[in-house]
């Protein structure tokens, strides 16, 4: 099976850079999205996978922010949206789908970079979400969160951790976070299982400052963080830098399981 990880940017803006061309030929089974920013009313045809996918949204109240999809080659058992938690749930980060005995999850989780209030509100969402996760695996064992952390783990995972030590998605606290859910909660970042030395090859964004994509100035923050029983199965992974479909490269992973 290969699950594939990509914050959109817009899925407006990703259709007109050929995202839907893309996924007809990349042997994708199932297709994790985040910040569609897209409504209900707004989705067209055009807008949609390629024929042979299944597609499930879950929209923001707030037109045009945030906002998940899934969309797998089969078609799920059952789909669940959001945490329980309204001011997280409104804002539409988070989407579950299960295939037989896996659940397969779209998170976005929040940026704190605008203001104080937002960086507080991340650390609420990681913990909420870190015991949701872990309440989930107790009831199903075959777990994969994908998608969008906002948080550099390690200097492994970014480029300028100096510089970058004050900013959200890299200050001390949210890696701190990080280091329990792998380490005290038992989570496992597959990508970094897989290749435990990568750095620059395993960035996933660039800012659209300078010429951050050219000089691979990136950070690592999109992951598929999954339970040790499903994570067992992963045989590689690697983030495709090219074709770009937005400021985000898409995350691959392959793993030794029957959708």
């Amino acid at each position: 099976m290969r699950l594939v990880s990509l914050n959109m940017n817009g899925i407006r803006a990703a259709t007109k850079k050929g995202v839907w061309d893309w996924l007809s030929d990349a042997d994708v089974d199932v297709l994790c999205l985040q910040e569609t920013r897209i409504q209900a009313p707004q989705l067209t045809p055009a807008l949609g996978p390629p024929d042979g996918f299944h597609s499930y949204h879950l929209h923001a109240q707030k037109p045009g922010y945030s906002s998940v999809a899934i969309m797998s080659r089969r078609e799920p058992d059952a789909l669940h949206e959001g945490l329980g938690w309204e001011p997280f749930d409104a804002e539409g980060r988070l989407l579950r789908a299960d295939y037989g005995g896996l659940s397969v999850v779209s998170l976005y989780m929040p940026s704190g970079s605008s203001k104080d209030e937002r960086q507080l509100f991340k650390e609420d969402c990681m913990r909420r979400v870190a015991e949701w996760m872990d309440a989930l695996r107790e009831q199903r064992p075959h777990v994969v969160v994908c998608g969008d952390w906002n948080i550099a783990h390690t200097e492994k995972d970014i480029k300028n951790a100096r510089g970058n030590r004050n900013n959200s998605g890299f200050l001390p606290q949210e890696r701190e976070w990080m280091t329990e859910l792998l380490e005290q909660r038992q989570w496992t970042d597959v990508f970094r299982s897989l290749d435990a030395e990568a750095e620059a090859s395993g960035y996933t964004w660039w800012s659209n400052r300078g010429n951050a994509f050219a000089n691979n100035v990136g950070w690592r923050i999109d992951y598929q963080i999954a339970s040790q029983a499903f994570a067992a199965r992963a045989q590689r992974s690697w983030v495709m830098r090219e074709p770009r479909f937005s400021d985000h490269a898409p995350l691959f992973v392959d793993y030794e399981w029957a959708l």
